[in-house]
């Protein structure tokens, strides 16, 4: 019995890896053409919505749950992404792009404040662990996928001064989720404005018949006293953007 469940199981367990791969419109059927248009441009679809007047999310055949454990949180703000990005890779391809953590440094995000471009991130680095914030090296690039994945990051952020990230790395029979959250509080002259575990990304890919396709949700919960004195809305998605602009030029350089 045992020899003639044998073969069964490896069925099973490879299956996942021979998926037909999916188009964009079989993801996204019935897309408004604004919206499709912007995911297939260079900088993709996004787009700030508030619990107060509902988050009315693009609709779509992903696993539910890629949105639901941003919203089911009942964050303050949420911001949707989705980008196209033009390039014949595979997971494991994406998997070392997102590797690379010291390519988030020095990236730019244009300062309404400053009306110029600055560096979001003065420096960016994988660290030990939630405690042991030691710098360590980018590993080499991987030779297979691991089963999923948990690094720590420090991010100098040119607002929130030194900020701390937990990412996780899981996947399923289509595509990569890479989900990160703030693991110490975000600061702003030394007064905490996100508190531990209420900045959380989600961000999905999946080699589709176009490319690879980005889809992402961040949600932020923050006071009433904060939400009132910063635009939290357009903070949250410049550093989306920075995050998205990294992972996208990485995956297209296939490095």
């Amino acid at each position: 019995m045992k020899h003639r469940l044998l073969p069964l199981l490896l069925i099973f367990a490879v299956a996942p890896l021979f998926c037909e791969q999916r188009g964009f419109d079989d993801i996204f059927p019935g897309l408004p053409e604004e919206i499709r248009a912007a995911a297939f441009s260079g900088d993709g679809y996004i787009k700030s919505r508030e619990k107060s007047a509902g988050f009315n999310l693009i609709d779509s055949t992903l696993d539910p749950q890629i949105a639901g454990g941003i919203t089911n949180r009942q964050p303050a703000f949420v911001i949707e992404s989705l980008l196209v990005i033009p390039a014949n890779r595979t997971l494991l391809e994406v998997y070392n792009a997102l590797a690379k953590i010291r390519g988030l440094k020095g990236r730019l995000y244009h300062s309404f404040t400053r009306d110029e471009s600055i560096p979001l991130f003065e420096d960016a680095t994988r660290i030990e662990s939630a405690r042991r914030t030691t710098p360590i090296a980018d590993p080499p690039p991987a030779a297979s996928l691991p089963q999923q994945e948990t690094i720590y990051l420090r991010l100098n952020d040119v607002n929130f001064g030194a900020s701390y990230y937990r990412a996780d790395v899981s996947f399923d029979q289509h595509g990569l989720h890479y989900d990160l959250a703030n693991n110490r509080n975000l600061t702003y002259l030394f007064i905490p404005v996100i508190k531990e575990e209420k900045f959380t990304i989600r961000i999905y890919f999946e080699p589709v018949q176009e490319g690879v396709l980005l889809y992402s949700i961040a949600g932020v919960d923050v006071s009433d006293f904060v939400a009132n004195r910063i635009d939290m809305p357009s903070a949250i998605a410049k550093r989306l953007r920075v995050i998205i602009s990294w992972v996208a030029d990485g995956v297209k350089n296939g490095n």
